[in-house]
């Protein structure tokens, strides 16, 4: 398939505009480490055993691998790294990444938290989304008892009731800021009541345009599936339908509690399977794009080529309001910055919270990097790239 368009993910000079060569040489030394296995391993085990002393390491994890993933410890700590992705026409979705506590003190602080992203989302013309976790809003452990179909005694009832409460909370409001608000997507064995919540959110929030979006993890085997029957009830029940597509997040996990617990594994069989299942629901909402509003969630370039193909084929423009493009901050900037650069709608996701209340994130974006076949060997390569461009430049 032959594109028309001048996306070129092979030009670094736009990828690392935004970057000074000395922001460069350090991002060539973190992909250094977290390109390799075993040095990986060593800094992420070393990390874990020194915030386990408490020792006065902040200081080391702010200004190398915080700096590069996330915008900063607050909302205004954050705007900076808002300010720099506006300049080149890429937006900023403010992801709030603490993981709290398991008591609903945490779960309403949470609330409150996210309510303050759509606030500061309404106020900017560079932050198109809001996004929550339904785990930080809620006990995973009743998301479990729920999806397993179990009696609720009247204290759980409760719970779940403010559990519906704070998520409803969210969407009236980013309903009433007119913020299109991203529910992320979840491990298998408590998605159910997380997408019950979300299609209920729809069809009271999306009637007369899309503002709640759902995500759907494609390496799930269900997923595709799942994804028609949703379109078929909003459909039915007259509301937009948003959906937010990713490969997924938590395959390891998934897998070893199949095994563990001797189910079949929900997951595809192979990274193959999953592109395939991801670029055909791409076609898919591209095909009912007359109610489906789409986030195309991927690090994948074939896919975001791919659905720009489709954008033109079905003779949208770039930037048509119905299909966003989406990267995580610090990763796949050759994507994200070329993309937007040609005129299409682009966000990253800009985790923020204190240092060591991120570093559970930090820590999971350094496995995963590690873990996922060329990913951050792609990143280094690309880094290095634009190092020897500007070296030969001097």
């Amino acid at each position: 398939m032959q594109l028309k368009s001048n996306v070129n993910f092979e030009d670094t000079s736009i990828a690392f505009e935004a970057k000074s060569d000395w922001a460069l040489k350090k991002a060539n030394i973190l992909f250094t480490v977290v390109n390799n296995p075993l040095m990986s391993g060593i800094s992420t085990g070393s990390v874990k055993f020194a915030l386990a002393l408490r020792l006065p390491i902040k200081w080391i994890i702010k200004n190398t691998v915080f700096e590069h993933f996330c915008g900063g410890e607050t909302i205004a700590k954050s705007k900076a790294t808002i300010e720099e992705l506006g300049k080149y026409n890429i937006g900023t979705i403010l992801d709030y990444s603490v993981e709290g506590g398991n008591d609903e003190v945490s779960f309403d602080q949470t609330r409150d938290e996210i309510i303050r992203t759509i606030e500061e989302a309404a106020k900017s013309s560079t932050i198109p989304f809001s996004v929550f976790k339904t785990t930080g809003l809620a006990s995973s452990e009743l998301l479990i008892k729920i999806q397993e179909g179990k009696t609720l005694n009247q204290s759980e009832e409760a719970a779940f009731e403010k559990i519906r409460d704070r998520v409803d909370t969210i969407c009236r409001k980013a309903f009433e800021s007119d913020v299109p608000i991203l529910i992320d997507a979840e491990e298998t064995w408590l998605q159910d009541p997380i997408d019950s919540l979300a299609y209920q959110m729809m069809k009271k929030y999306n009637q007369e345009k899309c503002i709640v979006y759902n995500t759907f993890q494609m390496y799930r085997t269900d997923t595709l599936p799942n994804l028609k029957k949703a379109f078929k009830d909003a459909v039915m029940d007259s509301y937009y339908m948003g959906v937010k597509l990713v490969r997924g997040a938590y395959m390891e996990k998934e897998r070893e509690r199949a095994e563990e617990m001797g189910y079949t594994s929900p997951i595809q069989p192979n990274k193959e399977a999953t592109d395939e299942n991801f670029n055909k629901a791409l076609s898919y909402c591209m095909d009912n794009k007359q109610r489906i509003y789409m986030v195309c969630g991927s690090h994948n370039e074939y896919s975001n080529y791919y659905l720009a193909l489709l954008m033109e084929k079905h003779s949208l423009k770039n930037d048509d309001s119905r299909v966003w493009f989406a990267q995580l901050y610090g990763m796949s900037d050759s994507i994200s910055f070329n993309m937007a650069k040609a005129g299409y709608n682009v966000a990253k996701y800009v985790p923020y919270g204190p240092v060591k209340s991120v570093m559970p994130y930090l820590l999971r974006r350094a496995s995963e990097n590690t873990s996922v076949a060329g990913q951050s060997s792609r990143e280094l390569s690309q880094i290095r790239k634009e190092l020897k461009r500007r070296k030969s430049l001097l």
